[in-house]
């Protein structure tokens, strides 16, 4: 009977609740990401195939990180994009407090042409990086996540390529800005992007994540 009372002692000690991410913010996060869908699979340009965007490829994989609590997801996750979406602040915030931004990734937010709603959902962009960066604080960075996210990199890219319409650029695969670049063949400049995102974006963002959160 010894052994049995100090393992239902053992077990009394152990807490209620092991979950590190609060149910409210998965509930919170994943009804938003349901909402955002079904919008931008019927009102984007690009239909469906705006899914490609790797920052929307992130917010999908935010669902992931949460509910699963990886800190192998959260942190590709946030390789991927916390340049990019830094960036992105960067000129949103720049053009919304002075009225001009030293980039144009966020200028369509202030385009009234484009419908309200949408530019509505896209401040997801403003919270997605903050939530990755917490979880990958709170769970820990995984070394591996730079192999990973060049691994999803190297097959987005290409199917990114085609699948979709030169005029939307997603990912930029067609040139560095909004419309295509005529300078380089396209596979050349599709080649350069596939080598250029881990060495100039993936891999400063992997030291950065190392250093402030390694296990």
């Amino acid at each position: 009977m010894v052994p049995y009372q100090r393992l239902r002692t053992r077990e009394l000690k152990l807490p209620l609740d092991t979950h590190l991410v609060p149910l409210w913010l998965k509930l919170a996060y994943t009804a938003f990401v349901l909402v955002l869908v079904p919008v931008y699979w019927l009102r984007a340009a690009a239909g469906p195939r705006n899914f490609l965007w790797f920052s929307d490829l992130a917010l999908f994989g935010g669902v992931a990180a949460l509910w699963l609590e990886s800190s192998l997801v959260a942190s590709t996750m946030a390789v991927a994009v916390l340049i990019p979406e830094l960036t992105w602040n960067v000129g949103f915030f720049a053009r919304l407090l002075t009225g001009r931004s030293p980039v144009d990734l966020a200028d369509y937010m202030f385009d009234p042409q484009e419908r309200w709603y949408m530019r509505t959902l896209s401040l997801f962009h403003v919270f997605m990086p903050i939530v990755l960066v917490w979880l990958v604080a709170r769970l820990g960075y995984d070394d591996r996540a730079l192999v990973a996210a060049t691994a999803l990199a190297w097959i987005v890219l290409p199917l990114t390529y085609v699948l979709t319409h030169p005029r939307y650029n997603i990912n930029r695969v067609f040139g560095p800005g909004r419309t295509p670049q005529r300078r380089l063949h396209p596979l050349v400049w599709l080649g350069l992007l596939m080598a250029g995102m881990p060495l100039l974006s993936y891999f400063p963002a992997h030291l950065l994540l190392r250093a402030l959160f390694r296990n």
